[in-house]
């Protein structure tokens, strides 16, 4: 595919380039989307298992869920796009991930600035003392693992229906967007706030602000340039337009 003139500029000329990610992007990796588990899962709603309420009143059913959202996400690669992106951050002067998926396909790409807007499903903590918690220990027959330190409930390092996003992450991510020349919007619908108002900000602070989707959006409207295209085949173009650039 064909990079517009105007793109490669602005991404040549840049000093700081945010890209905000979302869950069609982790789709081109075969990650199904949050409401998109069959079997069992179809007769439960996503905000009944994924809230601290629905863990407290049975935590092994939600790390039931977890566990065959976790094993799904064990089996999945990083695809192009993912790899593009990393390799984006060698060829720029400041490049920053802002991502709402919890995959960890980034950092598995090779990606090391990233911020994770909510979670991270392949760490754990405990909700009584905080404690991180390893990611391979086995789950025990009751169902529910407990804390290697005060044997309290372990739950995944996710952000839940009710919960805030965590704060260290959510500034970061502001500080980059806010700072950028450019900012990427990913894959992303832009219909899950406060992170779907992030690539507006950087609008609103002067980026060159560029949505790459297959589909409309939420954001479109708010862009100034629209690539129709899947992440996995418009990233990789636009390393190879860079790499050019760069001669």
């Amino acid at each position: 595919m064909k990079i517009s003139q105007r793109l490669r500029d602005a991404l040549l000329s840049a000093r700081r380039v945010v890209a905000f990610t979302g869950a069609g992007m982790s789709a081109e990796s075969g990650v199904p989307t949050f409401r998109g588990h069959q079997g069992i899962w179809k007769k439960f709603r996503p905000e009944e298992l994924a809230s601290m309420e629905a863990f407290l009143r049975n935590p092994a059913l939600v790390w039931e869920w977890y566990a065959a959202r976790k094993k799904i996400i064990r089996e999945v690669e990083p695809n192009p796009g993912h790899y593009a992106l990393a390799r984006m951050e060698s060829l720029l002067p400041s490049f920053t991930i802002v991502t709402q998926n919890i995959d960890n396909l980034h950092r598995r790409a090779g990606s090391s600035t990233i911020f994770e807007l909510h979670g991270n499903i392949e760490r754990n903590y405990c909700i009584d003392c905080g404690a991180p918690q390893e990611e391979e220990r086995p789950i025990p027959s009751s169902g529910t693992p407990e804390c290697n330190e005060c044997s309290g409930l372990v739950r995944p390092d996710v952000v839940w229906f009710g919960e805030m996003l965590p704060e260290d992450q959510w500034e970061g991510a502001e500080r980059a967007i806010e700072s950028a020349d450019v900012v990427l919007s990913i894959g992303t619908s832009g219909v899950v706030y406060p992170a779907a108002g992030l690539p507006v900000r950087g609008k609103q602070r002067g980026a060159y602000t560029v949505e790459i989707n297959p589909e409309p959006t939420e954001l479109s409207d708010w862009m100034d340039e629209v690539v129709r295209e899947s992440s996995a085949a418009a990233l990789p173009a636009l390393v190879s337009a860079l790499e050019r650039g760069r001669g």
